[in-house]
């Protein structure tokens, strides 16, 4: 049987191992969240405006700082990662918090056999669709858990990064679903000398493929934007040219590394 029909093991694998390392790590910077510092970006904090007495499902949650963060915001959140390891710390997190965050353990594909609710907002943000083979199955199920007229918010980076090598010297990669891309990373985005040498399974997706799965799935797109950006130093050969604002290096502003969309769930009356 071919690795990428093993997608969901491999990957579960990877990520419960980067967990301890990311927990640690300045990138997710745990004592000044437990502080009240707040997870969130400049970018999703105006997608979402005013989120108090909201139910937000947060699919693709990692260890759960963004949807405790969204809890502090008065929303009623729910929070769903595959990562048992990542959840388990989730939970502890929300009690360190005192927060009422709940939070779910399943590939969100399943997620359908483990929760009966329709919210107000279906939200996910940084590095999630790349573990998916199947946009088309991923909208399905933000579909099916909004409510009418609910909202899908949703920031990610662009495709266009992904095409190119980890130094940004190149085009690696094709801009399209081509298929499983299988690796072996050393490091992790938060601790590149983490001392982890992980197997992964990923796929690229266009911003096509992305649009039309959605479209597909009943959810009208109000708005969509490209930045020149990433609020996150996770990439090689980066410059911040502002405060939480990073560039590659030698491509400047010239792509676009991030895009965020709204989309709204036609009701069907």
């Amino acid at each position: 049987m071919k690795k990428e029909q093993h997608y969901i093991k491999i990957n579960k694998q990877s990520w419960n191992h980067k967990v301890d390392f990311h927990i640690k790590s300045k990138f997710y910077d745990l004592e000044g969240f437990l502080n009240g510092n707040t997870s969130l970006n400049e970018i999703e904090l105006q997608l979402l405006n005013d989120i108090k007495g909201k139910s937000i499902l947060h699919l693709q949650c990692h260890f759960g700082q963004d949807s405790i963060s969204l809890s502090r915001l008065g929303a009623h959140v729910v929070g769903v990662d595959f990562s048992d390891k990542a959840i388990e710390k989730a939970k502890e997190l929300t009690k360190k918090t005192n927060t009422h965050t709940t939070f779910i353990c399943c590939d969100i594909y399943e997620l359908p056999n483990y929760l009966d609710k329709q919210f107000d907002i279906v939200f996910t943000s940084y590095g999630t669709i790349g573990w998916l083979p199947d946009l088309n199955k991923w909208a399905q199920v933000i579909a099916k858990f909004l409510k009418p007229n609910g909202k899908f918010i949703f920031v990610d980076f662009h495709p266009v990064v992904w095409m190119f090598d980890d130094n940004f010297d190149k085009i690696g990669y094709n801009y399209f679903n081509s298929g499983a891309i299988i690796e072996t990373l050393s490091g992790t985005y938060a601790d590149k000398e983490a001392a982890i040498n992980q197997e992964y399974v990923m796929w690229n997706h266009s911003i096509s493929e992305i649009l039309n799965s959605l479209i597909k799935n009943n959810l009208e797109i109000n708005s969509f934007d490209e930045f020149d950006y990433s609020p996150y130093n996770c990439f090689n050969n980066t410059v911040e040219f502002e405060p939480k604002k990073y560039r590659i290096k030698q491509l400047e502003n010239k792509i676009p590394m991030l895009f965020a969309l709204v989309g709204t769930k036609k009701d069907k009356g």
